[in-house]
């Protein structure tokens, strides 16, 4: 990304001063100058190092949350507080700045895989224990506004920038792919349609993977984008290019499907009217369609609005830049921060309720046309109609309700008749 450093970011607070980044193969720690000039700390003496390692262990074990800990890897620790340090091939950056003023922890490798570096990175400040406060009970409302108030908002704001962006690149792309399908013939029509609608079936890491395959730099398009000035991955427009794969296909099969469900005859009488097929397009297949266009359009939005995999992938976890919800949730919960994670748990719920919920008024109310294409005197004779029996039979069957006394009369005057002759 421009302007930001190169290799594997980690985001931290300006007040951090312990950074623990554990590796499969190593775990390092790292203490800022500032902290070991304050506290009289030493991170190589041995009995500094041992009390710093049995603090990140506790601190660890009471906020793993059931996974792995690190004082159950047997692992060796490095503790440092050099600005730069190298070990084991890689290059930890503890103190970098990025263009807009963050501070990162960068981690770098020669190989330019430089996530092996770290599995996690935890951080903290580090103050006496005499100067921590324990904070006095608030009243729940109280409460409440402090929590709302100290959240960083701006994952929904990512969210909804790049799901909105995501949704009107897919839907003008779904409704071109699918009128152009329908004119095709059935081999390629299942050729294209099999292409199209794939990335609804595969995994998001999956093409969260192709995407970093097709865009990364050890690739002819990679190279050939960067050569030209433009850098796409793990950036903002790699999590919009990965909100429309995993959209497309929603668009795309809703639209074919109510084009598919038009009738043919309809079609084929506008072309022998002389109507271009542009005209017929626009004035009769997305006038009739659009009721299960539009649903599909709002199911394309919520798809985009969750995902996950191919979007850490692809565009990593930035936040501000790339940081959607559903990473932010995963994140804030690996970082022990429960009540956060929670919040936007709800939040998605909450989202999610109103997608369904609009879906369905939608199609109800749409189901309606017919009914007001009516005038209100035809309506009022339809209800009538509607109220009082029919000449059908009450079984359910096609043939007339007949009056079986007059048909007996009928018939012995019939033969009345035949006997005199």
């Amino acid at each position: 990304m421009e302007g930001q450093p190169e290799g594997y970011r980690f985001p931290v607070d300006e007040d951090v001063d312990l950074v623990v980044a554990p590796a499969a193969d190593r775990v390092v720690v790292w203490v800022s100058p500032k902290a070991v000039e304050k506290y009289g700390l030493d991170p190589q003496d041995n009995e500094c190092a041992s009390g710093l390692k049995a603090l990140v262990c506790e601190l660890d074990s009471a906020n793993c949350m059931g996974g792995a800990r690190l004082e159950d890897m047997d692992l060796p620790w490095y503790a440092t507080t050099e600005a730069a340090f190298n070990v084991g091939g890689y290059t930890y950056a503890f103190d970098e700045r990025g263009a807009n003023g963050g501070r990162y922890v960068v981690i770098a490798s020669a190989s330019g895989d430089a996530k092996g570096g770290a599995r996690w990175l935890d951080s903290a400040q580090i103050v006496v224990a005499s100067s921590v406060m324990m904070q006095d009970e608030q009243e729940p409302l109280a409460s409440l506004v402090a929590f709302l108030t100290g959240i960083d908002y701006r994952p929904l704001w990512v969210s909804i920038k790049t799901s909105g962006l995501a949704l009107v690149i897919a839907f003008a792309l779904g409704l071109f792919a699918a009128w152009k399908t329908m004119g095709t013939t059935s081999r390629v029509k299942g050729l294209l349609d099999s292409a199209f609608t794939i990335p609804m079936v595969l995994p998001p890491t999956v093409c969260g993977f192709l995407l970093l395959m097709l865009f990364g730099r050890s690739t002819g398009v990679g190279q050939w984008l960067i050569a030209h000035g433009i850098s796409i991955v793990f950036t903002w427009p790699a999590a919009v290019i990965s909100a429309v794969v995993v959209s497309f296909p929603l668009v795309y099969r809703t639209a074919l499907g109510a084009f598919e469900s038009l009738d043919t005859q309809m079609l084929d009488a506008a072309r022998t009217l002389g109507w271009s097929e542009r005209r017929i397009f626009a004035k009769l297949m997305m006038p009739l369609g659009w009721p299960s266009i539009a649903a599909g359009t709002v199911l394309a939005f919520a798809r985009a609005m969750g995902e996950f995999g191919c979007t850490l992938f692809f565009a990593g976890n930035y936040a501000g830049i790339t940081q959607t919800i559903p990473i932010a949730i995963y994140f804030e919960w690996m970082g022990g921060n429960i009540p956060v994670a929670l919040f936007w748990v709800v939040v998605v719920i909450a989202f999610s309720f109103l997608v369904i919920l609009f879906i369905n008024m939608y199609t109800a109310h749409s189901q309606k046309y017919r009914e007001r294409g009516l005038s209100r005197a035809e309506r009022k004779r339809a209800k009538e109609l509607a109220d009082t029996d029919d000449s059908l039979d009450p079984v359910g069957g096609d043939a007339l309700r007949i009056d079986r006394e007059a048909l007996a009369e009928l018939m012995r005057d019939d033969a009345t008749l035949q006997g005199g002759r």
